[in-house]
């Protein structure tokens, strides 16, 4: 699986003025609403249950918030880039700037499972990361995201 099979253009973001995490939440949930025409509240329910059994601030200013959503029919990934990191909770207690929301269908584990690696790996490439933090087109952040493997690596 690669993200450029999960992550549409119009679902990376650069968020402005976005204050908290539960902000945040409702700024994807509103968007991926949007793409997925799926029930805001429903996205939003799916991914703060997750994230009340546990933090997925990873650490190094990156989280990876998921959940399974009713009536989705495939795995779909969100990106967004703010522009002041926020408290997330992060097991390095640092405030977190990157963020990849992953929506999986229920029922989905293999497929949800590999959508998280293949973000985490991705997410673990300094020089991604890097490229992510100091770029606020939202264009240009899709391109470095679904960049083929040897591309990043390169990077």
């Amino acid at each position: 699986m690669e993200l450029a099979d999960i992550l549409a253009e119009r679902a990376v973001l650069f968020c402005t003025g976005v204050k908290t995490k539960r902000q945040l939440f409702e700024e994807l949930s509103t968007r991926a609403s949007e793409i997925s025409g799926l029930d805001t509240s429903d996205i939003l329910g799916a991914i703060t249950s997750r994230e009340e059994l546990g933090s997925t601030g990873l650490g190094n200013g990156i989280a990876i918030p998921h959940g399974k959503v009713v009536g989705l029919k495939s795995v779909m990934a969100m990106f967004a880039r703010l522009d002041q990191p926020i408290e997330f909770d992060a097991v390095d207690d640092q405030p977190v700037d990157l963020v990849v929301l992953l929506l999986a269908p229920v029922g989905a584990g293999a497929d949800h499972l590999k959508a998280l690696s293949k973000v985490a790996r991705l997410l673990r490439t300094e020089s991604v990361v890097s490229l992510l933090r100091y770029n606020d087109d939202p264009a240009e952040l899709h391109a470095i995201l679904t960049a083929p493997d040897e591309a990043t690596n390169a990077a």
